[in-house]
């Protein structure tokens, strides 16, 4: 078991750095970087300026397409939008951002502060990643923990239940709910839920923004976690009906696939139970895939699936961070949370492989191949 781990720790080097060195390419061919996007604001702000100076009519004498005046030195520029500024400007901004070094350059050092988990500071908000991130995390480990906790809980029982009495009533019009989770998006299934129970359209029972109300601290204990199970609710709900499918299913075909086996056949006819067949002998066997595929599962819902949800209902978590991050070109942010949340995903893929141990210690990982 402890070579398999060292195996695995040594494999995720490269494969962190691959990640990194294909996601950092990619975003530098992306048009309207950081450089740019100062740019644009120093256009926009010149703009403005002689709008309000010529009486709201905003004509640049001798100016160029984006509004700012001719500078003496000006040249043409590689940054869209950049014409006509002074290109001491464009270098100063430059510096600002460290684009004065060459790409490879900026890789490399960026790396080296990650390695030393000095992810810098943002763009655009003038605070440190680290800060932001941390100051996200309550909501999305909110999201994740309970969606999480939920979809086990109901797919588990309703897995179970429906491999017990397959091809009946029950089977087949459970079949139809996950059928219509596996079709609904959670994104417009949220949105469904504000028309109907937010205010939209029909019901307004439950808030439509934030983790908690504006009167969280004036509030007594017991009605701090009222507020904050009242805000989570559609949310969960909306996260829930697309996760609870796939896993009822998944349970579902692996009671079916040990029920069917032999050992199940010789339990049966030495007189034992229905149940203590099933929980007895079949439920470690057919739980395997599942429980170990828990730490896996609250990842992807903590750091993918909920970003759409985030920006719905306006929680302020790490989806939300993430996308305003990746408008705004917020490259310190995109690329210390990629980094970060990839390291974390590779370690849970590990602890997942550990976990099929701890459910079945039969299993034995030192013959098997990374």
């Amino acid at each position: 078991m402890l070579a398999y781990i060292v195996r695995r720790l040594f494999l995720i080097v490269p494969t962190l750095l691959g990640i990194m060195i294909l996601n950092f390419a990619i975003v530098q061919l992306a048009p309207g970087g950081p450089v740019e996007q100062m740019i644009a604001e120093i256009q926009g702000e010149a703009v403005d300026a002689t709008a309000r100076f010529t009486g709201g009519q905003g004509d640049f004498q001798g100016g160029d397409q984006g509004g700012a005046p001719q500078s003496a030195g000006s040249t043409t520029s590689r940054y869209r939008g950049a014409q006509g500024l002074d290109p001491e400007i464009i270098a100063e901004i430059e510096r600002m951002f460290g684009f004065d070094k060459p790409i490879h350059e900026r890789f490399l050092l960026m790396m080296g502060n990650y390695i030393q988990f000095d992810f810098g500071d943002s763009y655009f908000r003038d605070q440190r990643v680290v800060d932001l991130v941390l100051s996200k995390l309550p909501v999305s480990i909110s999201l994740g923990l309970w969606t999480t906790l939920l979809v086990y809980l109901i797919s588990i029982p309703l897995g179970i239940a429906k491999a017990t009495r397959d091809g009946t009533r029950f089977d087949v019009w459970t079949s139809g709910l996950i059928i219509v989770g596996y079709a609904i998006p959670s994104f417009l299934f949220a949105i469904l839920l504000i028309v109907v129970f937010a205010g939209g359209t029909y019901l307004d029972w439950f808030p439509l923004r934030g983790l908690v109300s504006d009167n969280w601290d004036q509030l007594s204990w017991p009605e701090k976690i009222l507020d904050y199970f009242w805000h989570l609710t559609l949310p969960i709900l909306a996260l829930v009906i697309s996760g609870f499918a796939s896993l009822t299913m998944l349970t579902k075909n692996s009671f079916l696939d040990q029920i069917s086996n032999q050992y199940v056949v010789t339990a049966k006819a030495k007189g034992l139970t229905q149940g203590r067949v099933l929980y007895g002998h079949v439920f470690r066997n057919a739980m395997l895939i599942v429980i170990a595929g828990f730490p896996g599962a609250f990842i992807g819902v903590l750091f993918t699936g909920a970003l759409l949800i985030e920006v719905i209902f306006s929680l302020d978590g790490l989806g939300l961070l993430g996308f305003e991050a990746t408008i705004n070109r917020d490259y310190p942010v995109m690329f210390a949370t990629l980094y970060f949340f990839t390291l974390l995903g590779l370690i849970i893929q590990l602890i997942s492989d550990l976990s099929y141990v701890l459910v079945d210690p039969r299993i034995d990982f030192e013959s098997r191949e990374v």
